[in-house]
């Protein structure tokens, strides 16, 4: 089966978002390549995030980048949330309540009709998450 990974760009603030990232999941970037890492590099563009991943999970990745320039602003939308399958209730709170900070959440993490624990928020960065641990895993 293949795996999808969410790949999120950032109007030069990449760095600062994914330095949240890391602190709420607690992982290392795997990979963190600035613009001016490469041999051709738009001037004033060397310190932008050309790529960085952080693993969340066995095969699982959170990428991200800053926009280049040449594409203009990027605007924020609500039309995807990053959805991410907790292994417990208790790990489902820690990244609801880390993912929260300085965010909005828009459903507090409770017991869902489909026998799951589930969550919602806007993180500061204008980022969707869904937080669900579905129950039928114990056992």
């Amino acid at each position: 089966m293949a795996v999808v990974n969410p790949y999120l760009n950032f109007n030069g603030n990449c760095e600062e978002a994914f330095n949240f990232y890391k602190a709420v999941f607690g992982k290392e970037f795997q990979t963190f390549t600035r613009f001016g890492d490469m041999e051709h590099c738009a001037e004033g563009e060397q310190n932008k995030v050309m790529h960085v991943a952080i693993p969340l999970g066995k095969d699982s990745f959170l990428f991200g980048s800053d926009r280049p320039g040449a594409y203009g602003e990027g605007t924020l939308g609500n039309l995807f949330h990053v959805a991410i399958a907790a292994e417990s209730e208790a790990e489902a709170d820690k990244l609801f309540n880390g993912l929260s900070k300085g965010g909005q959440p828009i459903m507090p993490m409770n017991k869902a009709p489909w026998n799951a624990y589930f969550g919602m928020l806007t993180d500061q960065y204008g980022v969707s998450w869904l937080i669900n641990y579905d129950y039928a895993q114990k056992g």
